[in-house]
């Protein structure tokens, strides 16, 4: 998963970095370097509903690149 996507469904940095009790820049990082697992884990369990949203669009897009 792209963690720009993530990021932006979550609400932007700053909503990800109030999430995980960190600073926004900590955030800006993942944008390149990827978010960490342990992160991505704890992010999936606090808002399920927004993995949900991300994957069906990606699943999405797959399914109309290979028509």
């Amino acid at each position: 998963m792209d963690p720009n996507k993530i990021i932006d469904a979550l609400g932007g940095t700053t909503e990800v970095a109030r999430l995980c009790d960190i600073k926004p820049p900590s955030v800006t990082q993942w944008r390149t370097g990827g978010i960490p697992q342990a992160r991505l884990m704890f992010l999936k369990l606090a808002k399920p509903e927004i993995f949900k949203q991300v994957d069906s669009v990606t699943e999405a897009i797959s399914k109309s690149k290979a028509a």
